[in-house]
């Protein structure tokens, strides 16, 4: 069984995202897909390898205040 994270963005900053990349690794997460709804949502489908820091790093992002709007762990059926 996989894990995967899905992330929507309501308003996107590439740069930001693209500078976060690094951090991203390093709490075990490896982007897959990026979709984009409109002008301004993005979703990004990512691999999680480690639950724990995923979190830790999906919440670090909300306390500072570029995090995503919704965010759903799923594990394949």
């Amino acid at each position: 069984m996989s894990t995967q994270l899905l992330l929507r963005f309501d308003s996107f900053d590439q740069e930001a995202f693209d500078s976060d990349a690094e951090n991203r690794a390093h709490a075990g997460l490896t982007l897959l897909q990026m979709w984009r709804e409109g002008s301004a949502t993005r979703w990004a489908l990512l691999s999680v390898n480690d639950g724990e820091k995923a979190r830790a790093w999906l919440d670090q992002a909300k306390a500072l205040g570029h995090g995503p709007a919704e965010a759903h762990f799923l594990e394949t059926a």
